[in-house]
């Protein structure tokens, strides 16, 4: 239809200038009108709604802190954590994991299913008295799959499976025949500047050597704006019927206290979260190797 118009008017105006001498003077007048008067049928039919270029509005530093600090946010996560032992085992040394934690969101209709999958390279000193060296390692992979609503309201929340794997490379930095097995759960709440909620699984050997373990994290963060927020988000763990344990002993149990800071910052337009905390361990087991402080260090990269 818009060519048939176009052809229309070059013919008028080709017949206006046979008919009128000066049409030659007057036909970019006329152009002109007719390029205004087409111009906004144009515009309707081809740009974007929400502008020229129809792009989202960028998230700020403070939208993005909150995203990473949501286990279940819809949102690419590649978390590189590391955790510090100090004063670990009988020699009062020093232990080390590095947890690479990617976080892929799932679009599943009205839900998300949020994989996480924590991949351990574990640093272990001997645990022999007066013995130096040490171990270092592959340690047990863990993957949970949290379904989760597309659209939650105020109270967030997620739950699914969670499957420990028995890929250590050695003894000493994890179990080489233990397959576990249980649920997860996560609830979470970020009314303003806050975000609140907790992570808890519970895995049950399946196969392998026995050995049954619990988890609870709460998380309070409080975000400053510009990307700077402080946290407290401790890892309370317990574990049970070890088969490297006596008969009938009882759960061992980790319960740390501490907090941090960290920052959002944006490199370009690649955003990095950077954290770090401290924790004292008030309980730490007696009959395994334990540290009495864990420094976390950490840094994500969000897409």
């Amino acid at each position: 239809m818009k060519k048939f118009v176009a052809i229309a008017r070059s013919v008028e105006v080709h017949a206006a200038e046979e008919r009128i001498p000066n049409m030659r003077l007057v036909r970019p007048v006329l152009l002109a009108a007719s390029l205004a008067w087409s111009t906004p049928v144009f515009a309707d039919e081809t740009m974007p709604k929400g502008g020229a270029s129809g792009a989202a509005p960028e998230k700020s530093a403070e939208q993005l802190a909150k995203e990473a600090q949501n286990p279940v946010a819809d949102i690419y996560s590649f978390p590189f954590q590391d955790n510090i032992g100090l004063n670990y085992g009988p020699n009062k040394q020093v232990q080390n994991v590095l947890n690479f934690q990617p976080v892929i969101p799932i679009h599943a209709g009205p839900v998300n299913i949020i994989a996480r999958t924590i991949i351990p390279l574990v640093s272990n000193p001997s645990v022999v008295a007066g013995q130096e060296g040490g171990t270092t390692g592959l340690g047990d992979i863990n993957f949970t799959a949290f379904v989760s609503p597309a659209n939650p309201g105020a109270l967030i929340w997620g739950v699914g499976p969670v499957v420990s794997f028995p890929t250590a490379t050695s003894p000493q930095v994890g179990s080489q025949s233990t397959w576990g097995l249980g649920p997860s759960v996560v609830l979470l709440t970020m009314p303003g500047p806050w975000v609140i909620g907790l992570v808890s699984n519970v895995v049950w050997s399946v196969a392998g050597d026995s050995g049954n373990s619990f988890l609870f994290q709460y998380f309070i963060n409080y975000n400053f704006g510009e990307g700077w927020y402080v946290t407290t988000s401790p890892i309370i763990t317990a574990v049970w019927n070890l088969s490297n344990l006596p008969s009938g002993s009882s759960a061992q149990w980790t319960v740390p206290f501490g907090a941090g800071v960290g920052k959002l910052q944006k490199f370009g337009k690649i955003p990095l979260n950077f954290s770090v905390q401290a924790y004292w361990n008030a309980v730490h087991p007696e009959n395994i190797p334990s540290a009495s402080w864990t420094i976390r260090l950490q840094v994500t990269l969000l897409l």
